[in-house]
């Protein structure tokens, strides 16, 4: 491929998209965008339920039509993209890949962004014990099976964790007429959003069982129940005597998200330990300059609005990189302190406005969030109630951290 794009991006799912939006309307004249699927839209494209584009398009929409949205409007500004495309490596600025039609490939760009999104913990990755039959399934695979191939996992459930993933889909099955015999939580608050644990579990009168886990599966061919058991709070561990079984022919698992990072870690860019995505700065820029990255491969994001806000920031700064445009310079550490688990972007340029988001490491109510540079408070306020299922946010700007050598986000 003798052509130099601009900006190529890997992933055509709802961060890739928003970025080659934002890319382009920012300048930039070639953006591809390389997608392993037959389609772009990614993971909207099997959720169809609503809540989508309250923040982006002010209207309540489902997955697929917030994506059709993002995929009008960028095949609208010309972007070009390849479906079907294993990419293979990525370097600093080129994308290696492979499909039917071009074979392996190698095409050159002068930015390039990774929007691979994120994946599921799987049963293996909790070592969830017991045998291995049929009817264990990630609730993101149960839901493609159900919404995308209309074809039904189960009759009877038992869902384990509380994500997002695993909220909805107890309503999913409920509404085609399975019965869900209760949400396992080993934590004792929910993963995911209060919106999905009121609406799709409270509202469905589905038990929620907090402090609880899955701590044998049966059967043979089949699922043929499972055994919870309540866990020590402190501990995390089985507390003898609580085992229960419940009788089911399915298990979904909800347990959690991680960035796709292989291609990241490949790459030698360098991957932060609590997100397990690239380490960025507020321009969506890796440790390498040309190679950007946003949306749910840098951090797993609570709403596919935030992920298009970043996205879109992402690609406009790729595009500018492309262009020359991009100042480079000093740049200072983000830390995470008290009552917050992680903050993104890990490091900015103070002479720059940022937006530092974070999630906190445990539910609490009537917090005070407070920045802090070199020690020194710069801005605070407090918080009706923090949850480590949902976002939060603050600005900074430039006056307020000029000469400082870190900056601090801090909840108490």
């Amino acid at each position: 491929m003798k052509q130099i794009y601009d900006v190529i991006i890997v992933g055509g799912g709802p961060a890739g998209l928003a970025a080659a939006v934002g890319a382009k309307k920012e300048g930039a004249k070639d953006v591809l965008i390389v997608e392993r699927d037959v389609s772009l839209g990614g993971i909207l494209e099997q959720c169809i339920h609503p809540g989508f584009g309250l923040k982006t398009f002010g209207e309540e929409l489902t997955g697929p039509e917030y994506a059709r949205r993002y995929i009008k409007e960028a095949l609208d500004l010309g972007v070009e993209y390849k479906l079907g495309t294993m990419v293979l490596e990525v370097g600093d600025n080129s994308v290696t890949g492979v499909n039917r039609e071009d074979g392996l490939f190698v095409a050159e760009g002068k930015s390039v962004i990774l929007a691979m999104g994120c994946r599921e913990r799987t049963r293996g990755a909790i070592a969830t014990p017991g045998t291995r039959p049929a009817g264990v399934y990630t609730a993101g695979a149960a839901q493609r099976l159900i919404n995308r191939q209309n074809m039904m996992v189960g009759k009877t459930a038992v869902i384990l964790g509380s994500g997002d993933i695993g909220m909805i889909m107890a309503r999913r099955l409920t509404l085609e007429g399975a019965k869900v015999l209760a949400v396992a939580e080993i934590m004792d608050y929910t993963a995911g959003l209060t919106r999905n644990r009121v609406q799709c579990l409270e509202d469905f009168n589905i038990p929620l069982l907090l402090n609880h886990t899955v701590v044998e599966i049966k059967g043979k061919q089949r699922v043929e129940g499972v055994v919870i058991a309540e866990v020590d709070p402190a501990t995390k561990k089985p507390i003898a005597g609580t085992e229960k079984l419940y009788e089911c022919d399915t298990l979904l698992l909800s347990c959690g998200l991680i960035p796709e990072n292989e291609l990241t870690a490949a790459a030698g860019i360098r991957i932060n330990k609590i997100t397990n995505g690239p380490d960025v700065n507020q321009f969506m820029q890796t440790c390498k300059p040309s190679v950007f990255a946003c949306g749910n491969v840098v951090h797993v994001n609570d709403l596919a609005d935030n992920v298009s806000e970043e996205s879109e920031r992402g690609g406009r700064y790729a595009a500018r990189y492309a262009m020359g445009k991009l100042p480079a310079g000093k740049e200072i550490p983000t830390v995470p302190e008290g009552n917050v688990r992680y903050v993104c972007p890990q490091r900015i340029a103070p002479d720059f406005p940022a937006t530092l988001f974070f999630r906190a490491a445990k539910p609490e109510k009537g917090a005070v969030v407070r920045v802090l540079a070199d020690g020194k408070e710069i801005s605070s306020r407090k918080l009706i109630k923090i949850n480590p299922g949902e976002m939060e946010k603050v600005t900074v700007k430039p006056e307020d951290v000029s000469g400082a050598a870190s900056l601090t986000v801090r909840v108490d």
